[in-house]
């Protein structure tokens, strides 16, 4: 199919994009920005250390998913996706996410008790909210995907 090959071509070419921006991200602009956001806002200075490495992790959660994606697209390529294969890249996603949803579930339960305006708490709220649908779509198609897996091995053993 002319378009599935279309759609992997592109989306490798948008993954290797985002994973250089992920680590420009997490090696150079967040540290960076945080460094200066303290300096110029000395009362925050004891959050520098542990901002930065919630920044660091949470781009770490999303390299591991551009790099799981990766790899399932490599299984498309070979029409092996429908094989046990899949489900540990799958499940590597589904754990990125789970991780990501801690820390930032963290950070809204430590900055809704402690903000004195609504915006912060509302902005992590909106992102908890985000990575909890898409946590939950992961699971839902880890569910179809090993129903697909088990159908194929079964049609194979029949044929």
């Amino acid at each position: 199919m002319v378009t599935e090959k279309w759609a992997v071509a592109a989306l490798r070419v948008f993954l290797v994009v985002l994973f250089g921006v992920l680590v420009v991200f997490q090696t150079l602009s967040l540290p960076g920005g945080i460094a200066y956001h303290t300096q110029q806002n000395p009362h925050d200075a004891p959050l520098r250390w542990p901002l930065t490495a919630i920044a660091v992790f949470l781009v770490l959660c999303a390299e591991v998913v551009v790099v799981a994606t990766w790899k399932l697209l490599t299984l498309v390529k070979k029409d092996r996706i429908f094989t046990t294969a899949s489900l540990k890249w799958v499940d590597a996603i589904v754990w990125a996410v789970a991780a990501a949803w801690l820390v930032v579930a963290g950070m809204l339960l430590f900055v809704g008790f402690n903000a004195d305006d609504p915006g912060m708490p509302m902005l992590l709220f909106l992102v908890t909210v985000a990575i909890t649908v898409i946590g939950l779509l992961m699971l839902v198609m880890r569910a179809l995907l090993r129903q697909a897996t088990t159908l194929r091995s079964d049609l194979e053993a029949v044929i």
